[in-house]
């Protein structure tokens, strides 16, 4: 067998697709994995021994040139003691802005090819899963009453492993789906529905009609496939969707610099990929935190202009806790629904006192206006904080603010509130639901596969309806944490009303993704309005989801 046909066969055992930029034409490890290996190992020895030996190989191949370019392609030496493979970086690059693809006559119809590629981040080329080869991917900007149509094509290689018996770790990372975070819209057939299944090697029409009623504001999107969205959300396979603003919004936020600004928590393994959920599992596990994919850029201001930036916290697991030196952050919406009273909502477990910053949790999107002060250049960073154990911290991006000045205002008033508050007698039905976690006896000492997070005491069943929820009903929750760390309680299709906080009153806010505190309480109250179908509840650090805090919920006729 000559050694390329020994690559090849490689790579079918390891169900992975040959790209360009990783045939070899020499002898490797894999190629010995192939010729001399292969007839002694069963399929999920396999699938790890060559996961780890493409990915070894792999991490130190520049990409291919261009077909017919006439350049050759230069193999990069190892790095002493191994690791992923760096490269010159110098912070403070201009902060860029993810392309945008916008609707037309009511329709936005595009593409989004899942694959592996080469990302250069923060010193670091890391070989990742992502959309479009971006990361982020592209932005996507719709109005109400628009229909969204992507064909997704599944370009990530055939998995390694068969289905396991245990739904709740990780398992079939190439298996993906889309989901629109915080939609308000059908989760059945083609549309939201986080439980189809998409293969590798294959394509899928998502077909997403927006209500005319739709609120506008900020959206994002990102895999749903139990078993593999975790390990695909961290590799950067998310993106923002806007649903642009309307006549009704104030002069003051409409003649802002409008900046979509998606926040990351870059993790890798030691080959610079995320291909297991050892680089995922452990409260240390973020190597820096990004902004569109960079790391520290630059962003612009003048003396006096506001500029709205659209937060998206698309990291998988992690508080941030944000500040802007000699800057304030006034909050104008949160999770995509205009706030009555600017800077309402927050919920912060650790230095609730602090006015000078801004919690973000997993899932969140809080639209903020800025007006730059002074010129300087001012550090935008997030500040250690406690959410029973600590979240990332350090340096996200600079301001610097120069140039002829531009006086802007801010607001004296928002737009009114899409949506009306709930009524205690507007309420069908109420709910107690529990947060709990079935941890180890030593949580440093043990591995991942001994920690289990479950919702009323039972770790997700996709075969089980956990709530069935008649359509038009308008319930109150009360939700529980009995954890000694904070929760991320999402649900999809419809959006809360918060209006307690362990046991008090709060100003209440709409929302979709909140804060459940430690040893704490939330009360919510939602209307379950226009569509039935099965959908699902969880907590959206991913960790968390994917080891089994999440529940099915069916809305029925």
């Amino acid at each position: 067998m000559d050694e390329q046909a020994k690559c090849d066969l490689a790579a079918s055992v390891a169900g992975a697709s040959v790209h360009a930029d990783v045939i070899e034409t020499h002898p490797s490890r894999r190629s010995f994995i192939a010729g001399g290996m292969v007839g002694m190992i069963t399929p999920s020895v396999a699938g790890l021994l060559v996961s780890q030996v493409d990915a070894a190989s792999m991490q130190h191949d520049s990409p291919s040139p261009p077909a017919g370019s006439g350049a050759q392609r230069v193999r990069e030496p190892v790095r002493p003691g191994g690791g992923p493979r760096r490269i010159a970086f110098v912070e403070g690059e201009p902060l860029r802005q993810p392309e945008i693809r916008r609707s037309e006559k009511g329709e936005l119809r595009t593409t989004l090819r899942a694959a592996y590629s080469w990302q250069e981040i923060g010193g670091y080329q890391l070989h990742l899963r992502g959309y479009e080869g971006m990361m982020p991917g592209p932005t996507l900007r719709l109005q109400p009453g628009d229909v969204l149509r992507i064909r997704l094509i599944n370009d990530l290689p055939p998995n390694r492993e068969t289905m396991p018996l245990q739904m709740n770790q990780p398992h079939m990372l190439n298996l993906t789906n889309f989901h629109f975070h915080g939609a308000h819209t059908s989760p059945d057939g083609i549309s939201d529905n986080v439980l189809r299944t998409m293969e590798p090697g294959q394509s899928y029409d998502v077909e997403i009609r927006i209500p005319e009623d739709h609120p506008r504001g900020t959206y994002w999107y990102h895999p749903h496939h139990h078993g593999s969205a975790d390990i695909q959300l961290s590799s950067g396979m998310v993106g923002a969707i806007v649903i642009e603003d309307g006549p009704e919004q104030v002069p003051e936020v409409a003649a802002a610099k409008d900046l979509t600004m998606v926040l990351g928590e870059v993790v890798f393994d030691g080959f610079g990929m995320v291909e297991g959920f050892d680089a995922l599992f452990s409260e240390t596990s973020t190597r820096f935190l990004s902004l569109n994919g960079q790391r520290n850029p630059t962003i612009t201001m003048r003396p006096g202009e506001v500029q709205r930036w659209r937060l998206v916290h698309a990291g998988y697991q992690d508080d941030l806790f944000l500040a802007l030196d000699s800057h304030q952050f006034h909050a104008i919406a949160r999770d995509g629904i205009g706030l009555v009273i600017i800077g309402e909502g927050q919920i912060c477990t650790d230095q609730p006192e602090r006015k000078d910053a801004l919690l973000i949790a997993p899932g969140q999107r809080i639209d903020v206006l800025v007006k730059a002060g002074t010129p300087g250049t001012y550090d935008l960073k997030a500040l250690p904080y406690n959410q029973g154990y600590p979240s990332p911290f350090g340096p996200i991006a600079r301001v610097k603010v120069e140039g002829e000045p531009l006086p802007m205002p801010l607001p004296g008033r928002l737009a009114p509130p899409p949506l009306a508050s709930i009524r205690d007698e507007e309420i069908t039905n109420r709910r107690r639901l529990t947060f709990s976690a079935d941890l180890p006896e030593n949580d440093a000492a043990a591995h991942w596969r001994e920690f289990s997070f479950l919702v009323d005491g039972r770790s997700f069943d996709i075969n089980r309806i956990d709530h069935r929820i008649k359509l038009g009903a308008i319930e109150e929750w009360e939700i529980v944490n009995l954890h000694f760390h904070d929760h991320i309680f999402h649900i999809h299709v419809n959006p809360f009303e918060l209006v307690k906080v362990n046991g008090e009153y709060v100003p209440s806010v709409w929302l979709d993704t909140v804060v459940l505190p430690r040893n704490g309480s939330i009360t919510i109250r939602s209307r379950f309005l226009d569509y039935v179908g099965k959908y699902v509840l969880h907590c959206h650090m991913m960790n968390h989801e994917e080891l089994g805090m999440m529940q099915l919920i069916e809305v029925h006729a």
